[in-house]
């Protein structure tokens, strides 16, 4: 297949967003909403150029964005490091294994305001947040993960003489690596998103404030540019995860197909 097929191909991939973006276009000249509720994509993005040019969405996507990677940094870091020692320690398991299993439906974002009261209501409420949001899936599924390795595969290198560190490494980490970044990819998205959520509920910096100061000035065109922004940075931290996945665990690539 030459290049321009293959080209042809990726733009093909995404022809569910253009179908998304000429639906709007068509709500938005339709009448059936008002133009102020629902900007058409012209003036969406004649308000992401003028968020650029003023230098708005570009400062506070930077605070957004710092907070997001932070918590997702520190979250996942914690999170590799409490799957790995409750699947290899029986007593870390029994000590950290019920805490993750009973709460890991309960929706974090139900204690901030207990956050708020300790720690304040600025950025070190917000990383605290997106911290244990993160750290739950990253930790259960690198616990699942080093759990999933073939006992033969272990035996087997028991019986070449493999010592304890060579097995982790050569045989659990390889087996564990494709659940940690399945929980990597979810832990980015959800980093953004709780990010956006708690400076919406109450800030003065950061994506999420500029769109709800935004939709509250009626301002909806800003407010959905700033939208377009969260989207972009959502597209950016998962095509670099997928990157990454793509030549770390080279032996099982993972197609992006959703993100």
């Amino acid at each position: 297949m030459n290049a321009v097929g293959l080209v042809l191909i990726r733009i093909a991939r995404w022809y569910s967003v253009l179908v998304v973006l000429i639906a709007w276009e068509l709500m938005a000249h339709s009448g059936l909403v008002h133009r102020g509720l629902m900007p058409d994509l012209a003036s969406i993005g004649a308000a992401v150029l003028h968020g650029i040019a003023n230098g708005d969405l570009a400062y506070h996507s930077a605070v957004t964005v710092g907070r997001a990677l932070f918590g997702f940094a520190t979250g996942a870091i914690a999170g590799i490091v409490l799957g790995a020692l409750m699947a290899r320690s029986g007593r870390f398991e029994e000590l950290f294994e019920p805490i993750f299993s009973f709460g890991y439906p309960v929706p974090k974002i139900a204690f901030y305001p207990l956050f708020v009261f300790v720690l304040g209501v600025g950025t070190v409420s917000k990383l605290t947040l997106v911290f244990l949001e993160c750290v739950y899936p990253v930790a259960v599924n690198t616990y699942l993960g080093v759990k999933a390795a073939e006992r033969i595969h272990v035996w087997a290198a028991l019986s070449m003489g493999a010592s304890r560190w060579h097995i982790f490494w050569r045989v659990l980490v390889p087996t564990a690596a494709p659940y940690v970044f399945s929980s990597l990819r979810t832990a980015a998205h959800v980093s953004l998103i709780v990010v956006i959520i708690l400076e919406m509920i109450g800030d003065s910096i950061g994506l999420g404030y500029y769109v709800a100061f935004k939709s509250a000035a009626f301002d909806f065109a800003d407010s959905f540019a700033g939208t377009a922004a969260v989207i972009f940075w959502g597209l950016v931290f998962d095509r670099l995860i997928i990157w990454a996945r793509n030549r770390i665990v080279f032996w099982e690539p993972e197609t992006p197909r959703i993100g």
